[in-house]
């Protein structure tokens, strides 16, 4: 699976009508990732392997959603400064209350040096907005990393499922008495990073292709040798050789090429396939492997020789529109491609976002991908990102990677599947604080 950075553009404001269909939109988003699922809640480990890290994407072109034909428009930009963790009207805890004035108390424990980063052991108190966070939102993606925890992690899982239930007040006791939390910087003590989201695509495709769906998405080939590089993208488009290779490892077909790619650099998504026979369902495409060739960013090639002005997927959209016998070259110029395998959707895998490098499904508005040299997977972590575009505080789980997420105080926001999630991952490219929970020694 991998990661994108998107910095889309706003052109004009949105009408008071249209903020208020965006809005209802955010809260239908915000009850998504918070509501407590109905099913039983998983308290054992799944038999699923966890996938590779998220290929390399770059850090300046940001993803659209799908491109015509899609059943959907694009959606409407949000307006700035949505808050999404202002929802509780009064605080869950206060430094007033005893167990807040226990964690405060204790000594604390010396820094830890973590690969990229250093941790700098904090009172609760300089968490901004702790207190005030639904953290049953976050119970159920924890569960998931207690499916694949760390050994360290681990130990307090069963806690974890035992407190699944509780209340708000018992939840935040329980954290502040068993974690401590720590603030993620760099080594030279720079605290101050980037918060960027990504999410789902959900694409429209073909089982077989027609005259208008005519671009491929790939299994792996059987040739394919981890850590050896295989055939171009080009090569995969002209050589016989290749294309000999991967004839029958056709998954589906879609319409436009740069959803292809999309989906290369997303690493995951779902299609709505229509088979032969007419019937249509929905699977997911997760990353299966790449062909070991280096990532180049299609907008950074349009960028610097001058064609576009900014690097986003409108202006990159445009300019093939405008250039269709260039297209080619384009996509050419980035020589990585991503091989999927499909996976059934079940009523319940539909619930949750793809597998990350964790191993664990990721849950909207709970789950960020993360540097793994600076923080472990399965580490609970406190975020703050003050706008420009949303206000974000919460606790949130580290259960994915990405090529481009590099860095002590890096983070990519899950953010959900399909057009409000786009909307939500397509605005976050703003300032970022982390401080990570670990368990009290």
């Amino acid at each position: 699976m991998v990661h994108q950075m998107m910095n889309k553009k706003i052109n004009s404001a949105p009408s008071a009508s249209s903020n208020n269909r965006v809005m209802e939109r955010v809260t239908v988003w915000l009850r998504l990732a918070g509501r407590r699922v109905a099913w039983p809640l998983i308290v054992g480990t799944l038999a699923a392997c966890a996938t590779p890290p998220r290929p390399e994407t770059p850090p300046t072109v940001p993803v659209t959603p799908p491109a015509q034909p899609a059943p959907a428009p694009v959606p409407t930009p949000l307006p700035p400064t949505v808050s999404l963790d202002e929802h509780w009207p009064q605080p869950v805890v206060t430094p007033e209350h005893d167990e807040w004035r226990w964690a405060d108390s204790q000594p604390l424990p010396p820094p830890l040096q973590r690969g990229k980063s250093v941790w700098q052991p904090v009172r609760w108190s300089e968490l901004p907005g702790w207190g005030r966070d639904a953290l049953h939102e976050v119970w159920n993606a924890w569960l998931r990393s207690c499916e694949r925890p760390a050994p360290v992690l681990g130990a307090l899982c069963a806690e974890v499922r035992q407190h699944s239930i509780a209340s708000p007040q018992e939840q935040h006791a329980w954290v502040m008495r068993r974690w401590q939390p720590y603030r993620v910087q760099a080594p030279d003590g720079q605290a101050q990073g980037l918060l960027t989201g990504y999410y789902e695509p959900v694409l429209p495709a073909r089982r077989q292709p027609d005259a208008v769906h005519q671009t491929p998405l790939y299994a792996a080939p059987p040739t394919l040798r981890a850590g050896q590089p295989w055939f171009t993208r080009e090569q995969i488009a002209t050589d016989p050789v290749a294309q000999a290779q991967l004839r029958g490892r056709e998954i589906a077909w879609l319409a436009d090429p740069l959803d292809a790619l999309l989906l290369q650099i997303q690493g995951s998504g779902r299609l709505v396939i229509t088979e032969p026979d007419g019937r249509q369902h929905t699977v997911r495409l997760a990353f299966a492997a790449h062909n070991g060739h280096p990532y180049r960013s299609v907008g950074r090639w349009l960028l610097d020789r001058g064609w576009i002005r900014e690097g986003t997927w409108e202006a990159i959209r445009a300019w093939a529109a405008e250039n269709p016998q260039r297209v080619d070259e384009m996509l050419w110029s980035n020589p990585r491609t991503v091989f999927f395998r499909e996976e059934p959707l079940s009523e319940l895998d539909a619930q949750f976002g793809p597998r990350g490098a964790q191993g664990v499904a990721l849950t909207p508005g709970r789950s960020i991908a993360v540097d793994r040299d600076s923080i472990p997977y399965g580490t609970p972590v406190w975020i703050h990102s003050p706008g420009p575009f949303a206000h974000v505080r919460r606790l949130v789980m580290a259960q994915d990677t990405g090529g481009a997420i590099i860095g002590a105080v890096r983070a990519d926001f899950f953010t959900g599947w399909g057009d409000e999630a786009y909307t939500l991952a397509a605005g976050i490219k703003q300032p970022l604080q982390m401080w990570a929970l670990w368990p009290r020694p």
